[in-house]
């Protein structure tokens, strides 16, 4: 295997393209699209099971994986087996799917959450990967990094308009099972790709952390803290609106396809095209944060994110795939940028500028804990309830009313948010 001495730093940065290329693109594949297929399939009411287990996974398996390829495993190599598992499972999922003449639930769901075990850890350790990799060639992570990063979005966004614009046997991926089968492909490629790259030496600093210091729990005497403990508590609460309009957003477009006036429509036919306006304002937007934050601060531009969140579920609530209510999606998805970066990202940024550098690992492990842990997870069950109540154990679907919620419990955050959180001076 080369080393990163030999290679161009050219040649490494197109390398680390490619990787978050497929990495994003594994993903893309299917977590935009499923909730329609699930509903399709007679499992509407099971989607926030599948979307909480992203939730429940990230508590515990990224800080795992991480300390084995921190310690015993070269990070490359360990990727590389975690997207054997996790596309080796995801595989399995769509093929039972094919063979069955009726997806029952209890299947489809082991198969798929094994997938998910092993494939959340690929995320951070594509990070790492490439961190070490770019070390290791004489370029700066800090620097060099966040242009590749940005492939992995447009990763996502291909894999989402293949899934949506290419058929078979005559059904659209977003559709079928067939998304699944092409995310278990995708990640089978990526560990073989990953096997091609340079080696990322074990060891060094990064071996002494405990598995306490990995999960972010070396932190959590910053709940000492008031103003960050305030923060994380509502980490929490904006964590449990990320994965609501991934969960459900594709599976509502796809109900109007009962509507023979509407079924026909570019927002129906079309959802994960539509839906993918959404990641193209997350890569814009990303490039605003670092600017917002010096002008404004944090408060603000976390009371910007809560208001974009209001306004995408609002917007959902009142839009219809025809003229002009389409417009109304497409702008519910361009706020998707400002929501979701203008929180994930900003928030990162404050834990970073305002924590010590001893515990700044751990403190971003709790970051990502509060959010895209417990917070996902219990918003996916909640979300849940609510569209049983109003959509999928309904007499009669009431989309419209689900949405509101989501957008009412967002204003109650806002409001929240902005009596109780006291921004304070930078560390």
């Amino acid at each position: 295997m080369q080393t990163v001495k030999t290679e161009k730093v050219g040649l490494i940065k197109f390398r680390l393209i490619i990787l978050v290329f497929l990495q994003y693109a594994v993903w893309g594949a299917y977590l935009i699209s499923i909730g329609r297929y699930l509903a399709q399939a007679g499992l509407g009411s099971q989607i926030k099971w599948f979307f909480a287990a992203n939730g429940m996974v990230s508590l515990f398996m990224p800080a795992l994986v991480g300390i084995v390829a921190d310690r015993y495993i070269q990070a490359q190599k360990t990727l590389a087996v975690c997207h054997l598992l996790a596309g080796g499972f995801m595989l399995a999922a769509g093929l039972y799917c094919l063979k069955s003449g009726h997806v029952e639930f209890g299947p489809l769901y082991t198969l798929y959450a094994l997938s998910i075990v092993f494939f959340m850890p690929t995320v951070a350790l594509t990070n790492s990967v490439s961190y070490s990799i770019i070390g290791q060639a004489g370029g700066d992570p800090v620097k060099d990094y966040p242009p590749i990063r940005l492939f992995g979005t447009v990763g996502f966004i291909v894999s989402m308009l293949a899934v949506n614009f290419i058929p078979i046997g005559g059904v659209r991926m977003q559709d079928s099972f067939t998304q699944l089968i092409l995310s278990g492909i995708l990640s089978l490629v990526l560990c073989l790709y990953a096997l091609t790259l340079p080696q990322c030496p074990t060891g060094g600093n990064k071996a002494e952390r405990s598995l306490k210091d990995a999960m972010g729990l070396s932190a959590f005497g910053l709940f000492r803290v008031r103003r960050m403990a305030v923060f994380f508590m509502f980490c929490i609460l904006m964590g449990t609106a990320l994965q609501i309009t991934n969960g459900y957003a594709n599976t509502f477009l796809s109900s109007f396809s009962s509507n023979p006036v509407l079924a026909d429509t570019f927002a129906v036919r079309n959802s994960n095209a539509l839906l993918s306006l959404s990641q193209i304002s997350e890569t814009l937007c990303f490039l605003l944060v670092p600017f917002c934050m010096k002008r404004f601060g944090i408060k603000k531009v976390m009371l910007l994110s809560m208001t974009a969140w209001v306004l995408r579920f609002g917007l959902f609530g009142l839009g219809t795939p025809d003229m002009p209510g389409v417009l109304l999606f497409i702008l519910s998805c361009i706020l998707y940028g400002i929501a979701f970066d203008f929180y994930n990202i900003a928030g990162s940024l404050y834990v970073e500028q305002n924590v010590d550098k001893s515990i700044r690992a751990s403190a971003q492990g709790l970051f990502m804990m509060m959010s895209n842990g417990v917070g996902a997870t219990l918003g996916m069950m909640g979300a849940g309830a609510v569209m049983d109540r109003y959509v999928f154990k309904a007499a009669a679907p009431d989309w419209s009313s689900a949405w509101f919620v989501f957008a009412g419990y967002m204003v109650v955050v806002t409001i929240l948010f902005a009596l109780f959180f006291r921004e304070g001076e930078r560390r």
